[in-house]
């Protein structure tokens, strides 16, 4: 690839408060042509970047399935974080992508899935259950089991509002004890806790977990106690990437380049890595 490391330039046309520090930028390919071709698949990740400050890594969190446009979500946290907050729309970024291996979605048809995710997790999480969504009919029943430490850190607010109105969708929303709030009804809890109450079903399903290192850790322990076996869970690791292809060195865990080889893994391959997470 000759243009590996040159971003295409991409025009912001829509912006979400999501959380303190947390937003959603919509964004739109300013080549015509590359806006109509371009492709992606679920769990895939891309380099957003802020002229004259550099680019910052995280998951493409829209799916496939829409046309147009690719969506990201990601909390204000550093320079390059900074910069691309106080962008608005109709101003400018560049993006490179997609990097990364995906989620075997096409091996899951006819499969109930389960989608676990803590904090600004879900925005990795999000691209695929879209997917699911969009192709509703491919999936039996989808469970989704999200939370973070405050209402207020909660990510996509609108939209679990809306996946709590579908009947078609067991939609169980959580925060850490000490972030409710008065007019809290969901539950109150840590997510493998929560995880492990609701109880899904492990027979003909697939869990995939997004979050903090120790959640996942604890999610997996209590996705074992409910009978999952380790080739039913997978995960994405897409907060360890960095340059996106391998070249930096920084995405190591242990002997493993999450960049080259990622983000998405079975709890098999997530296990090994315990020592170095």
């Amino acid at each position: 690839m000759s243009d590996l490391y040159i971003p295409k330039l991409v025009r912001i046309e829509d912006v979400v408060e999501e959380a303190p520090d947390v937003k959603s930028f919509r964004l739109v390919f300013q080549d015509e042509e590359l806006r109509d071709s371009f492709k992606f698949e679920t769990g895939q990740f891309g380099l957003y970047s802020a002229f004259g400050y550099g680019e910052s890594t995280f998951c493409i969190a829209s799916s496939p399935t829409q046309k147009g446009f690719i969506q990201c979500t990601f909390r204000a946290s550093g320079r390059v974080t900074n910069a691309l907050s106080a962008l608005s729309i109709g101003d400018t970024m560049g993006f490179r992508g997609p990097y990364g291996n995906s989620f075997p979605v096409e091996e899951w048809k006819g499969k109930n899935m389960v989608f676990i995710a803590g904090g600004i997790g879900l925005p990795p999480v999000r691209s695929v259950i879209r997917y699911a969504l969009d192709r509703r009919e491919d999936f039996g029943d989808i469970t989704i089991v999200y939370g973070s430490k405050s209402v207020a850190d909660l990510v996509y607010k609108n939209e679990l509002a809306h996946w709590d109105e579908r009947a078609d969708i067991n939609c169980i929303q959580t925060v850490d004890p000490g972030g409710e709030t008065e007019d809290w009804k969901g539950k109150v809890g840590f997510v493998p806790t929560v995880l492990e109450e609701a109880a899904p079903s492990a027979d003909n399903t697939i869990a995939i977990i997004c979050g903090p290192p120790i959640m996942i850790k604890f999610c997996l322990s209590a996705l074992d106690k409910l009978g999952f076996n380790d080739e039913q869970v997978y995960t994405t690791l897409e907060n360890k990437m960095k340059c996106g292809v391998g070249k930096c060195g920084r995405c190591n865990v242990g002997d493993i380049y999450v960049c080259k080889e990622g983000p998405v893994y079975s709890a098999a391959e997530v296990k090994k890595m315990y020592d170095d997470f």
